[in-house]
């Protein structure tokens, strides 16, 4: 069946059609303008929000999170409805800054950061070990202790001067050399004595004074400077297996409590810390032995040897100090002209801190020079050897000090009691113990007291 149209209609028909697509058109164009508007609305209107929500809920405290949850789980009632202000952020708790700050600390080495019975012992044994290698059989390894002390107390009789600056690495290089010979003399001695078929308590004096003086010749230095090397290479090694447990844990604690500090080892010996690699190596700045210098050594032991109790040892701290002021000059580079300021100087915020066992050489010779003294007095688990020195005691058998030495260091130690800042019975309490002198000293300057050296 087919529509009959009118005539003329198609045309109309064919324009209404056009007219149609062409709002249908407009239509979802506006359609579609209104959705991007919208969508653009939305997302304006929402992204900050969500990490702003984010950094609140973090910040909540446990009472805010705990009304919360009463709320969702529908224990609270009255307070349901009831705003709720915006959560204020919570503030990490932060520890009191002090206006004084920790410039330099040095340390004793011996007793204060291991137990130095056990090191000497190590040592000792090395000694014995190496004399037995080059063909000294027979020696003991406390002979170079019991040698070194009839050196040094031969030789104070002889020389106080010269007694007062021997070292105690020339000490024991002259204890090894009058082993050696020793042992070469009685060989000698054995052989002409085997010759001439007579006892050795028959010898004529010319001919023991003759192999005596072939068995020094038979010593060479290199021996003895080879022997040495055993002694001392394992009195670090040894000391780095004997650290006190503690040491590397406080050690950090001081890094990170004043991460500014300049650390230093103050010491009478050949102990250093920077021979140390695999524990103390890392922590330490600087070493100073009065070893090093020969001038300040005989100064040093002059100042000891002729010890009043007003006479302090002052010269290995004055040196210390020099090696601050060098290396914190180093750091500040070109940025300031002016020199570095001292720890002693009255106007200065940074200070100076030793710790050491000792009261003679440790608290009287850095309180001197401006330092605050940390005594290492510590507990009886720690095995410190200082206090089997005085004189009425039994003295360690590795000991090289003289009766007359020992008397006269415990004149000094009575003159050093008062210039202890602090005591600390347990290493890992140290820490703590300068973080005290350091407020201490703050509100000694708020009260008006001033600086105090």
């Amino acid at each position: 069946t087919r529509l009959d149209v009118p005539s003329g209609w198609d045309g109309k028909m064919e324009s209404a059609t056009d007219a149609t697509a062409t709002a249908t058109m407009m239509y979802l164009s506006v359609l579609l303008l209104i959705v991007v508007v919208s969508n653009a609305n939305l997302s304006s209107a929402f992204a900050p929000s969500a990490p702003a929500i984010v950094r609140q809920t973090s910040r909540r405290d446990t009472s805010r999170i705990f009304a919360e949850t009463d709320a969702t789980s529908g224990s609270s009632t009255d307070d349901a409805d009831v705003p709720v202000a915006a959560p204020t952020p919570a503030t990490a708790p932060t520890l009191k800054k002090n206006k004084t700050s920790l410039g330099l600390i040095t340390f004793d080495l011996d007793d204060t950061l291991y137990p130095v019975s056990p090191v000497f012992m190590d040592a000792n044994q090395a000694f014995a070990n190496a004399m037995h290698s080059y063909g000294f059989q027979g020696i003991q390894p406390n002979d170079i202790a019991e040698t070194g002390r009839a050196v040094r107390e031969e030789m104070a009789a002889k020389n106080p001067d010269q007694a007062a600056a021997l070292s105690f690495t020339e000490t024991r290089m002259k204890a090894i050399r009058r082993q050696m010979e020793g042992v070469r003399l009685l060989r000698s001695l054995e052989d002409v004595a085997k010759e001439w078929a007579t006892p050795i308590s028959g010898l004529s004096p010319v001919v023991v004074e003759n192999c005596k003086k072939f068995a020094s010749k038979e010593v060479s230095e290199s021996q003895v400077q080879a022997v040495y090397n055993s002694w001392e290479m394992e009195r670090h090694h040894s000391a780095e297996r004997n650290l006190y447990p503690e040491v590397i844990d406080v050690l950090t604690q001081i890094k990170e409590d004043h991460p500014d500090v300049i650390i230093g080892a103050v010491t009478d010996g050949r102990a250093n810390p920077l021979l140390m690699p695999f524990t103390l190596a890392p922590f330490f700045d600087f070493c100073v032995s009065w070893e090093d210098d020969q001038g300040g050594r005989s100064n040093y032991f002059k100042e000891l040897s002729e010890a009043t109790d007003e006479a302090q040892l002052m010269w290995i701290y004055e040196a210390a100090l020099e090696k601050y002021r060098d290396i914190l000059s180093m750091r500040a580079g070109l940025k300031k002209k002016d020199e570095p300021c001292g720890v002693d100087e009255q106007d200065c915020e940074r200070i100076w801190i030793h710790v050491g066992d000792d009261l003679a050489y440790d608290v009287g010779g850095s309180a001197a020079c401006g330092a605050r003294t940390v005594l290492m007095e510590l507990a009886d688990k720690y095995e410190q050897s200082e206090r089997l020195r005085a004189p009425k005691r039994n003295r360690p058998i590795w000991d090289l000090m003289s009766k007359a030495e020992i008397e006269q260091r415990e004149k000094m130690n009575k003159v050093a009691e008062n210039q202890v800042t602090a005591r600390v019975a347990f290493v890992n309490r140290l820490p703590d113990t300068i973080l005290d002198i350091l407020e201490d000293i703050d509100e000694e300057r708020q009260s008006g007291d001033g600086y105090m050296p």
